[in-house]
């Protein structure tokens, strides 16, 4: 039986999670997030169909042909038999499975602009979901779960928050492919943050995941006021991508421009044959990508990599790279994470780097706490680069590179580190001031950059060392002094107990 009523975010946070969790079986938690996101997706769409249909049909009486007509001009367009109420009235069925994929691709079809191929998994998958009875045992869970939730009266903030926050918990379960599909939501928080788009900002990820980045970066420009932006992405799992649409299109972001593919062997986000520039950029990459496609980067049609061809086994500058080139000329923006490799690794890394620099490009180096992504315990940086700051731009004359040391701004948790508003806030407030601050931030020159040899790394420019205090020989000896008699006592005691044992 559904449950009308009016959800709060934890709440409905907490009963979808629980819809979910309480239908898992064996099936790994990354590829069982694809399934019962896909289901949650469907029971949305189904939710919000019915309650248009409930709507015409108080205006248009019985008259289903006239209903129709207007339900096929609505956003999006159930067709008969594919409805989530459809699949609950079949749920004993022992094809379950396979009706489930029909209802599906009859949605795709019907809204072909929209939602062709966002329901890429197959539930109906012996090799993924077990065997029949094993498989219809968890389908019939999860579509049990589901039908006790109403989800018609939910606004697009909270069912897209639910849906990230889904997206996190399976993260969180995941381990270290969690990096595939999605950036922790307060590293994401800080990076959309210090990005600092601007209302009638282009803003792109090329490294999307399931969006979440993207999203982040668009409620900037909403909470100046504005909802003037357009999001762009592109990300090379078929499976992410397809997270990534539906995530979109949850948040009320229909006319988001997605795609799918290899961004350094295959950049799809074109225009008239050249690459589409960018106001923003915000991205967390995958770190040091092995075979990201070095032997083709020299016959780049978009000749990207003019500055060099980052090593095979290491693609960080490649994306950093594809970055730059994106980023509208004398304007765009960039807040990148990267290993910390990146900043002092030498041979074509470091040619590129000192490129980057001696163009006056980099902005800023923000260094952050080890342990806040499943994926890798290591330490990680910000980078943000500024095209402003190029000959010719309003911020050429800023000649400097400002570090932040943030590595202690965290707030420990059992799991994994966490940024939390405070850090947040220091570190943001940090960079907008543009102010030393000892043993945490400072500007420095780009003479004295290059006196290091283009290195970057943190600590050559923040002295974060903190002096021990003086031992006190004296105070310690008396100490030692003070305890002796106890020690004889407990000594004494010991030798009765062990003699008592029969062992002395």
């Amino acid at each position: 039986m559904i449950t009308k009523t009016k959800y709060t975010q934890e709440n409905l946070n907490k009963i979808l999670w629980d819809a979910a969790d309480s239908s898992r079986t064996q099936v790994d938690a990354g590829i069982y997030k694809d399934y019962v996101l896909a289901m949650l997706f469907f029971k949305y769409l189904s939710d919000l169909s019915k309650k248009k249909h409930e709507e015409y049909k108080k205006r248009f009486g019985s008259d289903e042909k006239r209903i129709e007509e207007k339900m096929k001009l609505d956003r999006f367009y159930i067709p008969p038999k594919s409805s989530f109420d459809y699949i609950y009235s079949i749920i004993e069925e022992d094809n379950l499975g396979e009706e489930l994929n029909k209802a599906l691709h009859r949605i795709e079809d019907a809204n072909k602009q929209k939602l062709d191929g966002v329901f890429s998994v197959d539930f109906n998958s012996e090799s993924t979901l077990g065997k029949l009875d094993e498989r219809n045992k968890m389908l019939r869970h999860l579509v049990k779960d589901f039908a006790k939730i109403d989800l018609s009266d939910v606004n697009d903030d909270i069912i897209g928050n639910s849906y990230m926050y889904m997206i996190e918990r399976f993260g969180t379960n995941a381990g270290k492919k969690a990096g595939e599909f999605f950036t922790v939501r307060n590293v994401a928080h800080l990076l959309a943050k210090l990005v600092e788009p601007k209302p009638g900002t282009r803003i792109c990820d090329p490294c999307c995941g399931s969006g979440g980045l993207l999203l982040l970066a668009g409620e900037e420009v909403e909470k100046q006021g504005s909802k003037n932006y357009a999001l762009h992405g592109q990300e090379s799992t078929g499976s992410t991508y397809q997270l990534a649409r539906m995530n979109m299109f949850l948040h009320g972001k229909d006319s988001t421009r997605l795609e799918w593919g290899d961004t350094l062997n295959n950049p799809l986000l074109v225009e008239n044959d050249s690459l589409m520039k960018f106001d923003t950029i915000v991205s967390n990459p995958p770190f040091s990508l092995k075979k990201w496609g070095a032997e083709n980067a020299e016959a780049d049609k978009y000749k990207r990599f003019w500055r060099g061809v980052p090593p095979k086994d290491k693609g960080d500058f490649a994306f950093i790279t594809h970055m730059v080139e994106t980023a509208k000329p004398k304007s765009g923006r960039i807040a990148v994470i990267v290993p910390h490799g990146v900043l002092f690794r030498g041979g074509t890394e470091g040619a590129i780097r000192k490129h980057l620099i001696e163009e006056n490009l980099i902005e800023a180096v923000i260094g952050l706490p080890a342990g806040l992504f499943q994926t890798t315990g290591i330490p990680v940086a910000i980078l943000i680069i500024d095209r402003s700051r190029e000959k010719g731009g309003k911020n050429e004359n800023n000649k400097d590179v400002f570090f932040i040391e943030a590595s202690k701004e965290f707030k420990a948790n059992k799991a994994q580190n966490i940024l939390a508003i405070e850090n947040i806030e220091k570190i943001y407030s940090t960079y907008k001031n543009r102010k030393d601050i000892e043993k945490f931030a400072r500007k420095v020159s780009l003479e004295e950059i290059k006196e290091n040899d283009f290195n970057l790394n943190i600590t050559r420019y923040v002295d974060t060392f903190v002096e021990e205090a003086p031992i006190d020989i004296k105070a310690n000896l008396k100490e030692l002094e003070e305890m002796e008699p106890q020690l004889q006592k407990l000594e004494k005691q010991m030798n009765e107990y062990l003699k008592e044992l029969g062992i002395k």
